[in-house]
């Protein structure tokens, strides 16, 4: 009992260790979403990640620890996933658009 408590309060304190989103890098903030995958950028660096494979899912949420180059790099501690942008959010015909690890991605809000 005690050790799931102190695993909560940890979770909890690291969950609230997240940094805005630089002024450089808004066009990331926002819904986005593409085929099996969910991507939501808060304005506070905060991540919401879903992505189906078949039957699998993988899910995160936890902050943006850090940009490198275009891509960001979510998690905490050593416990973390790098995010590969290959391109990043661009406005074309109309809409945002970025491709995160391969996957094209429309910004829906």
């Amino acid at each position: 009992m005690k050790k799931s408590l102190l695993i909560m309060c940890l979770v909890l304190t690291l969950c609230g260790c997240s940094k805005p989103i630089p002024r450089e890098r808004v066009d990331y903030i926002g819904y986005w979403q593409g085929v099996n995958m969910e991507l939501y950028i808060h304005p506070d660096g905060a991540v919401s990640y879903v992505r189906q494979d078949g039957n699998t899912s993988k899910s995160i949420n936890a902050s943006i620890q850090e940009f490198e180059g275009d891509d960001f790099i979510v998690g905490f501690g050593f416990f973390n996933t790098r995010f590969a942008v290959t391109q990043a959010p661009q406005e074309i015909d109309g809409q945002y658009q970025m491709v995160v690890d391969g996957v094209l991605l429309i910004k829906r809000m």
